[in-house]
């Protein structure tokens, strides 16, 4: 004899529902997780760091962490303005020109990211001079941060791509997509530091290696089909949609300063 359940099941939210409280929550709660596991990658280093290798480089992984998280904030820019003109677009029907947006700001977000890796990893050390690091500080930051920056364009896109998955109605994906690399960041870190005895190298390669998934795994899951919203594809350059995305955002941060 069957069983059946008269439980109805939960429908996935769209974009285009009606939100309350409880539906809001419930659709931001994996974006809210997923935000918070992309910010600990220093606090990860840090711990071990510290546990590890010793109070200089513990010092230096704090004084290069933020610099990269403001380079990090340009996936943040094109992922929360861009994300906007795309849902516009979803909103008006006209997919095709969604999905042309949406690979218009990934490739812009991948070319910035390169192209600010290269500059800084050049001009670094003068930059850490500038901030005030010297001596066996100014030796372990460049250290950490040149073996970090090659894998500064993923972690732009690891940003991005935490926008762009709520436009693309898959919060869960992106929030199962941060786990894996958070996770993969901190057992590596205990296995470069703990087992290996790599030290901050150790440290930059493990979090190097997360967000290298955070990044390229998206870009797999929408360079193939995939049944969201958004696929990536042919595009071609439209200034006034890159200029678009970035007024908003600052538009954005001016109002809620005043």
């Amino acid at each position: 004899m069957n069983i059946t359940s008269n439980k109805p099941k939960r429908q996935p939210i769209q974009l285009s529902d009606h939100f309350d409280y409880p539906r809001l929550l419930r659709f931001t709660l994996p974006s809210i997780i997923m935000m918070i596991f992309t910010s600990i990658y220093g606090v990860v280093d840090g711990y071990f760091v510290s546990n590890y290798v010793g109070k200089t480089p513990f010092a230096a992984v704090n004084f290069v962490m933020p610099l990269l998280m403001i380079l990090g904030s340009v996936g943040f820019m094109f992922g929360a303005g861009g994300g906007a003109l795309v849902a516009r677009s979803l909103g008006e029907g006209k997919k095709e020109r969604a999905r042309r947006l949406f690979s218009l700001f990934v490739y812009a977000t991948a070319i910035s990211g390169t192209a600010v890796a290269t500059l800084v990893f050049i001009f670094l050390e003068p930059i850490l001079q500038l901030m005030g690091a010297e001596g066996q500080l100014l030796q372990d930051s460049l250290l950490y941060g040149r073996t970090l920056l090659p894998f500064l364009p993923f972690f732009m896109l690891q940003f991005e791509f935490a926008s762009f998955f709520i436009t693309a109605e898959k919060p869960k994906l992106g929030l199962a997509v941060t786990l894996v690399a958070g996770c993969t960041n901190m057992l590596l870190d205990a296995l470069f530091m703990g087992v290996f005895k790599w030290g901050l190298v150790g440290a930059a390669t493990a979090t190097g290696v997360s967000e290298l998934m955070g990044g390229l795994i998206p870009l797999v899951y929408f360079f193939r089909p995939n049944n969201s919203l958004l696929r990536l594809g042919r595009t071609r350059l439209n200034g006034v949609a890159l200029l678009q995305a970035c007024c908003g955002v600052a538009k954005r941060i001016q109002k809620s300063c005043k």
